[in-house]
């Protein structure tokens, strides 16, 4: 993956609902800001039961959206990305509705799990109670198969039929996607739901060392393709860490609570701690398509005795103060609020649960780019956007309060905001230097010393790059802006090149120039 900025959108939500368009708003609008394309799920259809990750065809463009040949025509200048979803398949698919139709004699019979496909024995209460799930409840749904009630494994939604991945026509499946993506300029996959893409009985059925080899196998097959693999799975910070060193990479959803917590408190030692021990070969984001993940941070759900990077208590409160910051409206669209019952999630824009604050929005984007790893800003987030309530009452799907539909003039209405502005620069300045491919250092700072102690609460945190032809240095002290309504600066930024040295102490009302100043 290129070491610069990608963006993460949905093709019909950013400009005029076409893959094209999409193109032609990121060549000029954003010339330079994001070099590369996370294309959220543009199948056949992008609008089903789950905003594309239902595909009833992963290997078709839905063509309302476009072609193959628009994915490869972005691809002539942007890096792209493309969701393989490894678990699931729409209940409406060809496939599952053969066997639907025509139960055993189907062809495609043993691509979809069922509960006996596990348990062909049965299961006992404890094995059901042991399997982990994002959603309450057991992950199974009635289907009629040729006149004969089963119970098909179902993990996310009863409209998203699990794939048999240890079947060879599940394995054939995937290896179509594969197929169709390396053939359209596509460079990167991101494995969707992977970690529950491996069952056994006797097991949670989530992570375990079956999941593994089944990531190890559609590596080994994206490789041979050119294809670079990241994986998406949110659980305990340990288990994050484990991952890291068997896939290309990983994305950091610690990070985003992370962030929220120092900024709430005024404290850095959480997140310090974690930039000691975070892997390098990760993705960074603060938002995505999905809420903002707290599971990442807090204590294993299946063991509650490892601890998280944040004790639980602190994992409350920091709700709570989302909640408090959107005036109730992340309440409203997370939970048994609204129709997505995910357990690990808060349902909110990254900029609403902040407080529509400038500076901390900033700061906090500011730190994403300095750490480790490829960068990644969603939409939203890259219009600095609010939560879509209207949208939200529409719909009642949570996480549509985080999927506005912006037009090609509602994006350039915004991107006269400093706070836009001041994010756009910050990528060209993350894009430009090239201390970004050198060498990183951290240190915490009391004041103007050092602190012996990385733990140290209410420390400073600075983070430093150095290359051969540029530096740069950003310092993050959340404890001068506690509160949602203080508009203090809470990052200062320095960095030299072959123009001198320049220096920022407000990215709102000195937004960087690079090149320029």
């Amino acid at each position: 993956m290129r070491n610069q900025v990608q963006l993460i959108v949905y093709a019909n939500r950013f400009g005029e609902g076409t893959l094209s368009s999409l193109t032609d708003v990121l060549r000029t609008r954003f010339d330079g800001i994001y070099t590369g394309v996370h294309i959220l799920p543009f199948f056949t259809p992008y609008d089903g039961a789950d905003a594309g990750f239902d595909p009833v065809d992963h290997t078709k463009v839905d063509t309302r959206l476009g072609t193959w040949d628009d994915v490869t025509e972005l691809g002539r200048t942007h890096e792209i990305m493309v969701d393989t979803i490894v678990n699931h398949m729409s209940w409406q698919s060809r496939q599952f509705q053969d066997v639907m139709a025509r139960g055993e004699d189907s062809p495609y019979h043993g691509m979809f799990l069922t509960m006996s496909s596990v348990f062909p024995d049965g299961a006992t209460e404890e094995e059901l109670a042991g399997i982990y799930r994002p959603r309450p409840g057991l992950p199974f749904t009635h289907y009629t198969w040729a006149g004969k009630t089963r119970l098909v494994w179902t993990t996310f939604t009863p409209q998203q039929v699990d794939i048999d991945t240890d079947s060879q026509e599940g394995w054939d499946y995937l290896l179509s996607i594969l197929n169709r993506l390396s053939g359209s300029h596509v460079k990167d996959i991101r494995l969707d739901a992977v970690g529950y893409g491996a069952k056994e009985a006797d097991s949670s059925c989530f992570m375990t060392p079956k999941t593994f080899r089944l990531i190890e196998r559609i590596k080994r097959e994206a490789a041979d393709r050119g294809l670079e693999t990241l994986i998406e799975v949110h659980s305990h910070y340990l288990k994050q860490i484990g991952i890291a060193s068997k896939v290309d990479r990983v994305y950091d959803f610690a990070l985003p609570p992370l962030l929220l917590h120092a900024l709430f408190t005024g404290r850095t030692d959480a997140l310090a701690h974690w930039v000691r021990v975070r892997p390098n070969n990760a993705v960074t984001v603060l938002d995505t398509h999905d809420g903002i993940g707290v599971i990442d941070v807090g204590s294993d759900q299946m063991d509650r005795s490892q601890k998280g990077l944040i004790p639980d208590e602190d994992v409350d409160a920091m709700v709570r103060t989302i909640h408090a910051n959107t005036n109730g409206e992340s309440a409203a669209a997370t939970g048994a609020a609204a129709s997505n019952l995910d357990l690990y999630q808060v349902n909110a824009t990254y900029y609403s649960a902040l407080a529509c604050n400038d500076q901390h929005y900033i700061a906090a984007r500011a730190v994403q780019f300095f750490l480790p790893g490829i960068p990644q800003v969603y939409y939203v987030g890259a219009m600095a956007g609010a939560d879509d309530m209207e949208l939200l009452h529409r719909t009642n799907n949570g996480r549509d309060i985080n999927r506005h539909y912006f037009s090609t003039a509602e994006i350039d209405d915004n991107l006269r905001r400093p706070v836009v502005r001041a994010l756009n620069e910050l990528c060209r300045l993350r894009n430009t230097l090239d201390a970004f491919d050198g060498e990183f250092s951290y240190v915490v700072r009391d004041s103007e010393n050092p602190v012996e102690n990385n733990d140290a609460k209410d420390a400073a945190l600075e983070l430093s790059w150095k290359g051969e032809h540029s530096a740069a240095t950003l310092v993050f002290d959340p404890s001068r802006g506690v509160g949602a309504q203080n508009r203090a600066s809470v990052v200062s930024l320095r960095w030299s090149d072959a123009e001198g040295e320049h220096r920022s102490d407000d990215l709102i009302a000195d937004p960087v120039h690079v090149g320029r100043r």
